[in-house]
């Protein structure tokens, strides 16, 4: 097999497997120019845009805010600060409805707005080749950027790899049906993004850029092959319109012509993959010192009567864009954020535009038919015709229905891009990836659960050695003090006997002196007397 560099020197499109060509339906929202609605009467800022954990809020309710202050402190790992996306005050801090098929509500920041849009005071880095990589990593974390293809992964977590990148890849592909934010973004923007694009090149040391755009985008080619004119790093790939072509292991494979081992990422074959509305948001970051705050949400749909794509601010109520759209509401009708394929119908329109927003699509029945009722499978075997990953899609739904989880593991069952092809062709209407989505969702969920016992295990141990080491101490303890007081019984038992020695030879060493005493005193007397005896006799004489 041709090895990376010489297949992308040879300038060649590979393929991979599967794939489906569903109706496009790009226009007419990718015939209007980019524009800006009216500010909505509230921003809804939920604290977790992204992949990983959410932010600790530094704000509180009554706070007046400028336009990109920070609002949260990002301090764990994968962690994204959020910024207030214009001027005013905070009016709430509560649980408000998610961006999600759910509906559920989570903790959000939720801001007046005053509408003189007023800023802090920005530091931008127009030098930042005179920079070194740590502040211009840093610059991207802060300034809250996550991967605006879909994913939100934080950008500043894949750039602080410390492995050697051969290939970046851009990816403005964006395949899936309706949406065209990228589209119309490098049609208007493509100074800017290649701009974010030398940065992230000179982030990481990228040997090479490959700018991925699909056949079906004439006028986003035209314009990005004139911004990089006289760029020798810089190449530009199109390739044909397939879906899912715009998925980064699909991709990689379209460029390099190599598939990314299972179980690694890119980067551990030496590619970076980020998406151009990433690389102009990197773009504002780094030149303009601006965090991250609106993005391009495609409004498309036949009941749309103004579709486009517009600048959102981050928190802007979903309700607030359908009415720029000119959304003609009937009974039976659907809001689908994102693109059929991989989009979810919101059960409520009062949830807000997050960082990976990318689409509000309000089709008419006749335009895209709800799902029929659910039939049994007849085994054509059209979804593992069409799955880009290779899968077996029947046999992962069985498993699925099943709950055998062991054995949808073995099967890679999260090797599943939920690209929704399978689904597609099925003539059972079976919702596959609503199978694989609830399978991953509960394995995940029994995964947390054993880490937790895990967890708690590791602590009983933990604690039940403490107390075993604790006890031992006393233990020892217990047993040094007992051998101190034997040790102090003993020594006074010996000074006892030693005393009661002295007491008894006292006796006889007293009676012993006064013997001697009178002994003597008797023989002072009677020296005395011979004394008196003798004097008396020389008188005489």
């Amino acid at each position: 097999m041709r090895d990376i560099k010489s297949f992308v020197d040879a300038g060649v499109i590979g393929h991979f497997p599967g794939g489906i060509h569903p109706p496009e339906r790009k226009s007419p929202a990718n015939t209007v120019a980019l524009r800006r609605p009216p500010l909505p009467s509230e921003l809804i800022l939920p604290l977790r845009q992204h992949i990983g954990p959410s932010g600790q809020c530094t704000v509180e309710v009554g706070d007046k805010v400028l336009k990109g202050q920070q609002l949260t402190e990002a301090q764990l790992s994968q962690g994204l600060p959020l910024h207030a996306p214009t001027s005013g005050t905070v009016s709430a801090i509560e649980e408000r409805p998610m961006a999600h098929a759910s509906g559920l509500p989570e903790l959000a920041i939720v801001i007046q707005p005053d509408g003189e849009d007023r800023w802090i005071t920005r530091q931008p880095l127009p030098n930042y080749r005179d920079c070194d990589r740590a502040t211009l990593i840093e610059t991207i974390q802060k300034a809250g950027i996550a991967g605006l293809g879909g994913a939100g992964f934080p950008t500043a977590q894949k750039l602080a790899s410390q492995k050697p990148i051969q290939y970046l890849i851009i990816n403005g592909v964006e395949c899936e049906p309706y949406i065209c934010a990228d589209d119309r973004l490098m049609r208007e923007h493509a100074i800017d993004i290649v701009a974010g694009i030398e940065i992230l090149q000179f982030i990481s040391n990228a040997g090479q850029v490959l700018l991925a755009i699909e056949d079906n985008k004439p006028e986003a080619i035209a314009a990005m092959r004139e911004a990089i004119d006289g760029s020798d790093s810089i190449k530009l790939r199109v390739i044909p319109t397939k879906y899912p072509s715009g998925g980064e292991k699909q991709l990689i494979e379209l460029l390099t012509g190599q598939q990314v081992p299972q179980g690694q990422l890119p980067l551990d074959i030496g590619l970076l993959m980020q998406n151009t509305g990433t690389a102009y948001a990197v773009k504002r970051a780094v030149i303009d010192g601006e965090p991250l705050l609106e993005r391009v949400v495609t409004l498309t749909g036949d009941l749309m009567s103004q579709p486009g794509n517009v600048w959102a601010l981050l928190g802007t109520p979903i309700a607030h864009l359908l009415a720029e759209g000119g959304f003609n509401a009937d009974g039976d009708a659907r809001v689908i954020m994102g693109g059929p394929m991989m989009g979810f119908t919101l059960p409520l329109t009062d949830v807000p535009v997050i960082k990976t927003t990318n689409c509000i699509l309000t089709p008419s029945l006749q335009e895209l038919p709800p799902a029929a009722d659910e039939m049994a499978c007849i085994r054509c075997g059209a979804c593992a015709d069409v799955c880009p990953a290779t899968l077996q899609p029947q046999q992962l739904q069985w498993l699925a229905k099943a709950k055998d989880y062991d054995a949808l593991e073995s099967n890679d069952l999260f090797d599943c891009i939920e690209c929704g092809a399978c689904a597609y062709v099925c003539p059972s209407e079976i919702p596959l990836v609503h199978y694989y989505r609830k399978a991953k969702a509960e394995i995940r969920n029994i995964a947390r659960e054993k880490a937790k016992a895990e967890l708690a295990r590791q602590r009983f141990e933990r604690r039940q050695e403490r107390l075993e080491r604790e006890k031992q101490e006393r233990l020892e303890r217990h047993r040094k003090a007992a051998e101190a007081r034997k040790k102090m019984q003993q020594e006074k038992a010996a000074t006892e006997t030693s005393d009661a020695a002295s007491a008894a030879n006292k006796p006889a060493q007293d009676k012993s002196s006064a013997v001697a005493a009178a002994i003597a005193r008797a023989k002072a007397k009677k020296a005395a007397q011979q004394a008196a005896n003798n004097t008396s006799d020389e008188e005489n004489s």
